[in-house]
């Protein structure tokens, strides 16, 4: 006869199942309204960092670029083809707008704590459902499901419940219909990130916990090709992280020892996160993994000498050693053993333990459930209710910081002063809404904490050069391609600033130094186009920009330069469909309705003209060229009291046109 295992049960009992509270609808519906009400914020926010390399970008928006998410390593971020699946589909529902993404992550987040109840009402694990509303209303998962991004967590972790339910399933039954959808479901959790791939082991350790033990045939044998299937697909990632993303260097370079006495203090900050919710933040401040000092040491004996005391209790109850080995198995990606790519900048992230946490929720729930059995019920459930509402308000504060890019690095920046990161995306934050001048001295701020880091040294200098100080850009651009030599961004960016300076041969080699790197570059194309129609080479700068739309559809700028180039090579005639599309492209663009009315007044076509000189009038009515423009269309159409009044706007905007 198999011995009960004390705080959880050690198989399923079906008696316990029925009595569990509550049928699971009215349970799920409860669970649905708790997230709801608390990240109610979240419905309001806009997109953060590193969102524009999850939804889906323009060239990725048709069927073809659908394919390419499947087929083509390196279109996206990672090769997560479900997670982008998603995002595509996402995309072509509500396009751009963040509440659609928002609303996802927020329902995402809510099935995956409705599955995680039936998993543990599965397993006959006391107070199930009150465990799923921890996990459901802990603030710790804010970072998860208020960060469009996170997606991948979400996702992965609705799939990775559901192959666990239908694995466990499959368990009692032995159908291999099951065990098909089980692997199915598994290889999902995968395409969309690839912790999850820690389920196999997980699922060991639920049956080693249910039975005392394991059958190799009935119950290793199975899981055998999760394990494969997890293992290619750690190894993919490991590749991307390191290569394509960039998760190596001198910032990587940790010894054996370090990585182990990581491991521990990791182990512990996560833990305590969940115990003590206090001071969350965004990116955490950067450990130095010192392995002469005595505290690094005491955590990881602790966490050595807490599994071993774990293991003896096992006799007594298995339930917590599970807990513990589930916790740090889901966790084992990111304690330090391999390099992802955030330990740039912090070792850990609230994100890192989205899986993970289930373990402590369903261990914690299951003690206090068997703790308060003797109190009375009406206590019981105040108190559980008490517990519920302080996590759901700490939730909801916490969702609030992620509103928008600024609150968020502000944020950051008041916990965690010394954050580089924090301060280089405010940085670009600021220049994107168009305060250049704010950013500069973030960027200043993060050479100072971090002296090689060559996207600070580039964006400094692109920005210098957007308020025209490009001499004192160039020696940032320079000493960025010298941190980075194949930084396309950065070659790109030194080209367009010797282009500024009146140097578009010297800027040409910038370019095509960029398109070497990244041959699907539109920014690059267009540039180069810029600087050989600069040097009169306009036949050679046509296919430049028609090769910046074709990379990027949606490019109003190149859309425009291409009809310049087009008039100037074959004629107005053949230009009106590219100043037509430009101008639908971007109907606010002061410079393409002006091009196209100056080309219009050249061909004599003032009728057409009149319409965009109006267009730009209205759009930057104190521009005096725009008055004076529209003042010689209307002199031209015999038009002379209109002729007059827009001669006097101009001259009262600008005196030195009264000449």
């Amino acid at each position: 006869m198999t011995r009960r295992s004390g705080i959880l049960p050690s198989a399923p009992d079906q008696a316990a199942a029925d009595r569990a509270p509550g049928p699971t609808g009215w349970n799920c519906a409860l669970v649905l309204l708790a997230v709801a009400l608390a990240y109610l914020p979240v419905l309001s926010a806009g997109f953060i960092w590193d969102d524009d390399g999850h939804v889906t970008r323009p060239e990725l928006q048709s069927l073809g670029g659908l394919t390419r998410i499947w087929t083509e390593i390196g279109a996206t971020q990672q090769y997560y083809p479900l997670l982008h699946s998603a995002f595509w589909l996402e995309h072509l529902a509500w396009g751009d707008a963040p509440l659609g993404y928002h609303l996802v992550n927020v329902l995402l987040h809510a099935l995956a704590a409705c599955l995680f109840g039936v998993l543990l009402r599965q397993l006959a694990v006391p107070g199930a459902w009150f465990a799923a509303l921890l996990f459901a209303l802990h603030p710790v998962a804010v970072e998860s499901v208020a960060w469009v991004s996170e997606q991948k967590n979400t996702l992965s972790a609705v799939c990775y419940l559901a192959a666990a339910l239908a694995y466990l399933r499959f368990d009692e039954q032995r159908r291999w219909s099951g065990y098909a959808l089980a692997t199915g479901l598994f290889m999902l959790a995968l395409l969309t990130k690839t912790v999850t791939a820690t389920l196999p082991a997980a699922l060991w350790v639920v049956i080693w916990w249910r039975r005392g033990r394991l059958d190799p045939r009935r119950d290793v044998l199975p899981l055998l090709p999760w394990l494969a299937l997890g293992a290619a697909g750690g190894l993919v990632t490991a590749h991307f992280e390191r290569v394509l993303i960039g998760a190596q260097g001198a910032d990587f370079n940790l010894s054996v020892i370090q990585r182990v006495l990581l491991a521990g203090r990791v182990f512990w900050f996560y833990l305590g996160k969940l115990a003590w919710p206090d001071d969350l933040m965004f990116i955490y401040p950067r450990w130095t993994v010192d392995a002469s000092g005595a505290a690094w040491w005491i955590c990881l004996a602790g966490a050595v000498a807490l599994v071993g005391a774990l293991f003896a209790w096992r006799r007594r109850s298995r339930a917590p050693l599970a807990a513990a080995l589930l916790f740090g198995g889901t966790l084992f990606p990111v304690l330090g053993f391999f390099n992802v790519f955030p330990f740039l900048f912090s070792y850990v992230a609230d994100h890192f333990q989205y899986l993970a946490s289930l373990a402590v929720f369903a261990l914690v729930a299951a003690g206090l459930t068997q703790a308060a059995a003797r109190v009375p019920r009406w206590l019981r459930t105040v108190g559980a209710a008490g517990v519920l509402a302080v996590l759901g308000i700490l939730t909801y504060a916490q969702a609030g910081t992620y509103h928008d890019a600024t609150t968020l690095y502000q944020t950051t920046l008041a916990r965690n002063p010394g954050c580089w990161l924090a301060h280089h995306n405010l940085a670009i934050t600021l220049a994107s809404a168009g305060r250049v001048e704010e950013a500069i001295p973030h960027l200043e701020t993060v050479l100072k904490l971090h002296p090689d880091y060559a996207p600070a040294e580039n964006n400094l200098g692109d920005d210098l050069s957007r308020l025209g100080r490009h001499q004192e850009a160039i020696p940032h651009l320079e000493r960025a391609l010298r941190l980075q030599p194949n930084y396309d961004v950065a070659h790109n960016n030194l080209g367009s600033t010797l282009v500024a300076l009146g140097q578009p041969a010297q800027g040409i080699p910038q370019f095509e130094r960029a398109l070497q790197i990244r041959p699907n570059f539109p920014e690059a194309e267009r540039n180069l186009g810029m600087a050989l129609a600069l040097l009169n080479r306009t036949a050679e700068a046509l296919p430049h920009f028609e090769r910046a739309v074709q990379l990027r559809p949606s490019y109003a700028e190149a859309e425009l330069n291409r009809a310049i180039a087009v008039m100037l090579l074959q004629g107005l005639a053949a230009a009106v469909p590219h100043f037509e599309r430009a101008l639908a492209l971007d109907p606010d663009s002061t410079e393409a309705h002006d091009t196209y009315a100056r080309a219009l007044m050249q061909a004599g076509r003032f009728e057409a003209a009149l319409r965009e000189c109006q267009e730009v009038v209205r759009l930057a009515p104190r521009q005096a060229s725009a008055q004076m423009n529209l003042a010689l269309v209307h002199r031209q159409l015999g038009h002379r009291e209109e002729a007059m009044q827009h001669y006097l706007e101009a001259v009262r905007l600008d005196p030195r046109l009264a000449r």
